[in-house]
């Protein structure tokens, strides 16, 4: 059977584009350059019917006020540091009042090697990341199968396969699910997570994805360290695991829709905040000047953010906002010029158990979607995620309700 012969003419008068061709390049010449080409506009129409849609969280089984925890450190150390006093201060000044860890307290003051820890994070981190999809998906009214795409965020331990393949066989996930696992953001990475995840939703506006964090800070506390850094850390930390379902615009979802996004890198900053990473596993490196760079900067930051979605700081009534402690805190008060009470459930949540790293913000985002249910706002209004972390860097998030 011998095929067709066509001219050169002939192929090239009887090749038909495909409408979406046509129409793309008359948006093109007609509007401009569409948003995707442009360095700082709002998402187009589509991405702004992304929804966070649920929040689920779960901590593990052991937890301790933090007058048990620092007498139980103090033990640790009490053959190599002198200056008890001196660390109890500074747990104080952190302003916890209790914490969740992975593993009993008597368990911390055993040797451990950086194996012991990391084979600790594995199991715990299936564990709670399986709890808190679990939860998110029931708040949703959703099943596992509903999941087209897992972002996962952690910066506490290292496996591969990756937490977010062993997630897929503990829940049953489908086969043909995505995943994209995200390592060494830390304390930013809830906040970019939620930024990342609608980038992927304006391809696929009829996916649901969701963004799960597990922490566990307690198991990367460096016993031989005394520096003020480890000390703090000893005493601002904790665990625990936040997933959030996030929905595309053909969805039918409820839930804060998820406006713009921005992401700032402050430069020539990556001492500001680290791991050291050495045989004994990630020691912190944690930079008094982090407060400040906050503070010269994070003002013009959500300035410029908000102009471009036109609106100022008169129009965001609460901040969600990650606890990365009380100095930190402070720096975001005082450069944006904040109400009394905009951070009071950062606070509340830094209170109850510690810094999370990025799991916390997803959980202040999961108590202010439950304050707001309860108080509902008038529609249309708006809330600022925020985050900083390793870089230095910051990521901001428009919600509206």
């Amino acid at each position: 059977m011998s095929l067709p012969q066509y001219s050169k003419e002939q192929c090239l008068t009887s090749y038909s584009p495909p409408i979406s061709f046509w129409h793309r390049l008359t948006r093109l010449f007609t509007l401009g350059l569409p948003p995707a080409f442009t360095a700082q506009t709002p998402r187009n129409e589509h991405a702004k019917a992304t929804r966070a849609t649920a929040v689920g969280r779960a901590v593990p089984k052991y937890y301790y006020d933090q007058a048990t925890l620092t007498k139980a450190l103090l033990g640790m150390w009490d053959t190599s540091h002198q200056n008890f006093d001196r660390i109890a201060k500074l747990h104080e000044n952190v302003h916890v009042s209790g914490r969740y860890t992975a593993l009993p307290i008597e368990r911390y003051a055993q040797p451990r090697s950086f194996k012991d820890n990391n084979d600790a994070y594995i199991e715990v981190a299936v564990e709670l990341g399986a709890a808190a999809i679990n939860e998110a998906l029931r708040k949703a009214g959703l099943k596992a199968s509903d999941i087209d795409h897992i972002f996962f965020v952690s910066i506490t331990g290292i496996a591969t396969p990756s937490i977010d393949a062993r997630l897929v066989n503990t829940l049953g996930l489908r086969s043909d699910i995505k995943r994209t696992p995200i390592f060494g953001l830390g304390c930013v990475a809830g906040v970019a997570g939620v930024a990342r995840v609608p980038d992927y939703l304006e391809a696929y506006l009829d996916h649901i994805a969701v963004l799960v964090s597990v922490e566990l800070c307690t198991l990367t506390f460096q016993q031989q360290d005394f520096s003020i850094p480890n000390i703090i850390a000893s005493g601002l930390f904790g665990d625990g695991a936040a997933a959030v379902l996030i929905a595309g615009a053909n969805r039918l979802a409820t839930g804060p829709q998820i406006i713009d996004t921005r992401s700032i890198f402050y430069s020539n900053t990556e001492d500001a905040m680290d791991w050291n990473v050495t045989s004994n596993g990630f020691g912190i490196v944690l930079s008094p000047d982090v407060p400040k760079i906050v503070e010269s900067n994070i003002a013009t930051n959500v300035q410029e953010f908000l102009a471009a979605n036109q609106l100022t700081q008169a129009d965001i009534a609460f901040y969600v906002c990650h606890p990365g402690g009380p100095k930190v805190l402070q720096a975001f008060e005082s450069a944006l010029d904040l109400a009394p009470h905009a951070l009071d459930v950062t606070r509340r949540h830094l209170a109850e158990y510690g810094n999370l790293s990025s799991a916390s913000v997803l959980m202040v985002l999961e108590d202010t979607m439950a304050l707001l249910a309860q108080h509902r706002p008038p529609a249309g209004s708006s809330r600022l995620m925020m985050a900083v972390g390793p870089g230095f860097c910051a990521e901001l998030v428009l919600l509206r309700w």
